[in-house]
């Protein structure tokens, strides 16, 4: 606990943090980011010591003990469940017989989602808890600190204290006043408007069909039918799935609200594809996806046409279906920064990662520029927003 005359900052517990005061810096449109996500994923066992991920969130409260900025930290004995990823960065500290575990994240755990980092009433909280991280890593005798998928706002702050900025690439949905699925393909050229109904034909012609699940609806789902979908994208690449049974079933019934699932049944009924959404204020993000076996355009219907149409139905601005894919460009998601911030107090370090980000910076423009060319878009369209 480090007393200052703005307050208090000190280490927190979720478990003792007033759920309404966290969710009232973080606001609507980050589910995954208010207290009740972050504090399943702890009570769950998935963001936990034994998992790797040690929480060491901070708070700054003010004299009447009202918290006024929050950061969600981990302290990590890995790299994974990242998706910024630093493993060069792990050998290069290794080959010169330094550790660079343990570090500190700042990241919502196995979610590329962009949101903010440190939720602040204004600018000069967000401040202090940013030189409160710098000081608690070296505190805590870590090698680096890191704020992955960070807003820009966040971003900018930390530049100025010297942290290192890395950019990467994601693919967006936006929605500029769509009224139906076919409204939007008006954007598209002829060519790439067959191609991507001939590819949606495909699906209805196997007998695929789809259903919405929100809001009420999603409190009583049976997670026995639904899980293993979840668990066979991690199954088939050797992995355990990050995420329990336990979190989805509790996740639906406390923040039901926040919660999309988008599932694909076959003519008799049979569950064959699922994909499972967060539903902010504007934004829908698409996270999990499985399926029982695999169909020529199940995929693509399941993760991106779907949200598409339920973004149009329900006057959402945004679907954000996660990182990379170039395969998201043909179907009209375009592409859109990514930042994340990184404190690295070691001087040689921080010289060496600085002209391997500037230099990684310059490529990740050079490849948006071309996703841009390669949208499916008529040519006179300007991109907006």
């Amino acid at each position: 606990m480090q007393d200052t005359e703005a307050g208090t900052i000190r280490t927190m517990d979720l478990a003792d943090v007033p759920a309404e005061d966290w969710d009232q810096l973080v606001g609507t449109d980050q589910p995954a980011m208010q207290h009740g996500f972050l504090r399943l994923l702890e009570s769950s066992g998935a963001a936990s010591p034994e998992t790797g991920w040690i929480p060491r969130h901070l708070g700054l409260d003010d004299a009447q003990g009202r918290l006024n900025a929050a950061l969600p930290l981990y302290e990590k004995s890995h790299s994974f469940g990242e998706f910024v990823f630093d493993f060069a960065l792990a050998d290069a500290w290794h080959r010169n017989g330094l550790a660079y575990y343990p570090k500190l994240v700042s990241a919502i755990p196995f979610s590329p989602l962009v949101g903010p980092r440190i939720p602040a009433r204004d600018s000069q909280q967000q401040e202090r808890l940013i030189a409160a991280l710098e000081a608690e890593t070296g505190q805590r005798s870590c090698s680096t600190a890191h704020a992955l998928f960070c807003r820009e706002d966040e971003a900018k702050a930390m530049q100025a204290r010297h942290w290192i900025r890395r950019e990467g690439c994601r693919f967006q949905w936006h929605n500029r006043g769509y009224t139906s699925f076919d409204d939007w393909l008006g954007r598209f050229r002829a060519k790439k408007r067959k191609n991507l109904r001939r590819e949606r034909r495909t699906v209805r012609d196997a007998g695929i069909r789809f259903t919405w699940q929100d809001g009420d609806a999603v409190r009583d789902l049976d997670w026995d039918e639904y899980y293993p979908l979840y668990a066979a994208t991690y199954w088939r690449r050797g992995q355990t799935p990050y995420l329990p049974k336990s979190f989805f079933v509790q996740l639906c019934q406390q923040q039901s609200d926040s919660v999309v699932l988008i599932e694909g049944r076959d003519r008799n009924g049979e569950l064959l594809a699922l994909a499972f959404c967060l539903r902010g204020e504007r934004t829908l993000y698409g996270r999990h996806w499985g399926c029982t076996r695999e169909l020529d355009g199940l995929h693509f219907e399941t993760c991106y046409h779907q949200g598409i149409e339920y973004c149009i139905a329900n006057g959402l601005d945004y679907f954000d279906p996660g990182t990379q894919g170039e395969h998201k460009l043909l179907r009209g998601f375009e592409p859109v920064t990514t930042c994340s911030m990184h404190w690295i107090p070691d001087p040689r370090f921080h010289a060496a990662v600085s002209r391997f980000a500037e230099e990684e910076r310059a490529h990740n423009a050079a490849y948006m520029a071309s996703a841009r060319a390669h949208l499916p878009f008529h040519r006179e369209q300007a991109l907006g927003p």
